[in-house]
């Protein structure tokens, strides 16, 4: 894969990528494109696929890596970088000949399909033991995560060396570039665990519903907003992390199993006061209309007491709105819905792969802390995921993924 694959990668997508005869792109006669979706910049001081705004699906790959020293390592994330980028471009690898296997396994036909395709890439804290020499780079606050007090984790489903994040605007995009990369990699990463999800549509208008029938992920900081993403979201240079950190995040996923029987028989008022949002409108409980905005704030200083707004609901401990949780409030959230085969006695597997970024990864803790609390909890049994710091972008073509960890 080292001397073969990945340097052939990197040629290919060289080639593609300036624009010569290499590259596959579908046109009809008369010119019109039949490109699905949109292109996505790869480049960039940030990885995309994070503030990007939420794609439809999401696939996510957790891996041991097998590279048997650094110098292998360093290939593989050359390897990673070529396929990531030449997907994303919305290109396909030229075949050798007529006579020679397919070099694209033709899932997504002829051609371009860009479908808004991002393709992410971060670590865990076991890429830095004492295989590749990374211990004293490793990011200041990543660790494995520890089971929280009603966790039930599986350690088949935790932790892993390396993330793969795959969204696009339909499966098949997110299954061709996921396999592709697999195949590019062979030998090198060996799977833990993976995901492949969906959000759901607006459910009539606004923000997607989750499995239990609420809409999910209403607060979230502006991703059009810099400055707030710098503050809350992205590893800032001259910090006590590693200089290669700068423009990176730290990645949390929770595989969270929604225990629908249960929930079933709730009556919806009581559904209501442990989300602490309105089930129809998504909107705080103070809104009692059907037609009130999501957009609406919660509002607590009102009512200290929880007689409106319980202060066991998901949403009050998650933002509590006190001075003392202020700075442990603010996540950026890019969640997705699962559904997987049902377990051996015939029970559904439907839950919610919980995806988060922060600059500090205590933000998450301690919201998760408070969140011990819930009135959810009866409901929910989390299964799985890991901590990861997400790496910073790929500045141009002769960048790579990881590069300023590795040299």
């Amino acid at each position: 894969m080292l001397q073969g694959a990945a340097a052939g990668v990197v040629g290919a997508a060289g080639g593609s990528l300036l624009g010569g005869n290499r590259e596959a792109i579908a046109q009809e006669g008369d010119g019109s494109d039949r490109t699905t979706g949109s292109l996505i910049p790869f480049h960039g001081y940030h990885q995309a696929g994070i503030a990007t705004p939420p794609q439809t699906v999401g696939a996510f790959a957790s891996f041991d890596v097998k590279a048997t020293n650094r110098a292998e390592l360093t290939e593989l994330f050359r390897a990673l970088t070529a396929r990531a980028r030449l997907l994303t471009s919305g290109r396909t690898d030229p075949d050798a000949s007529a006579d020679a296997p397919p070099a694209d396994n033709g899932i997504l036909g002829p051609g371009v399909v860009r479908d808004d395709l991002t393709i992410t890439v971060a670590v865990g804290a076991s890429l830095f033991d004492t295989r590749y020499g990374l211990q004293e780079r490793k990011p200041v606050r990543l660790k494995q995560m520890e089971p929280f007090l009603h966790d039930d984790l599986d350690p088949e489903l935790c932790h892993g060396d390396l993330l793969l994040q795959v969204c696009a605007g339909h499966r098949d995009s997110a299954v061709h570039a996921m396999l592709d990369i697999l195949t590019h990699t062979k030998g090198m990463l060996k799977q833990r665990w993976s995901f492949h999800c969906q959000r759901n549509p607006p459910r009539p208008t606004g923000t997607p519903r989750d499995w239990f029938g609420f809409k999910d992920g209403i607060a979230n900081p502006d991703t059009t907003d810099t400055a707030q993403l710098d503050k809350v979201v992205w590893v800032q240079p001259s910090t006590d992390e590693p200089a290669w950190a700068a423009g990176g995040t730290y990645q949390v996923l929770r595989i969270v199993h929604f225990l629908l029987d249960a929930w079933q028989k709730v009556p919806v008022a009581q559904q209501e006061r442990v989300f602490g949002r309105r089930k129809i409108s998504g909107a705080p409980l103070y809104a009692v209309s059907d037609d009130a905005p999501e957009t609406f704030d919660p509002v607590y200083t009102n009512d200290p007491q929880g007689l409106i707004t319980p202060l066991n609901c998901h949403v009050r401990l998650a933002n509590p709105q006190t001075p003392e949780t202020a700075s442990t409030s603010t996540i950026l959230r890019r969640s997705y819905d699962y559904e997987r085969s049902p377990s051996l006695d015939g029970q559904p597997d439907l839950g919610h792969l919980f995806c988060c970024f922060q600059r500090e990864l205590d933000t998450y803790i301690a919201m998760q802390t408070r969140l011990e609390a819930e009135a959810l909890v009866p409901y929910i049994s989390p299964r799985g995921g890991g901590y990861f710091f997400a790496l910073p972008g790929v500045r141009d073509d002769q960048d790579y993924f990881a590069r300023g960890l590795l040299t």
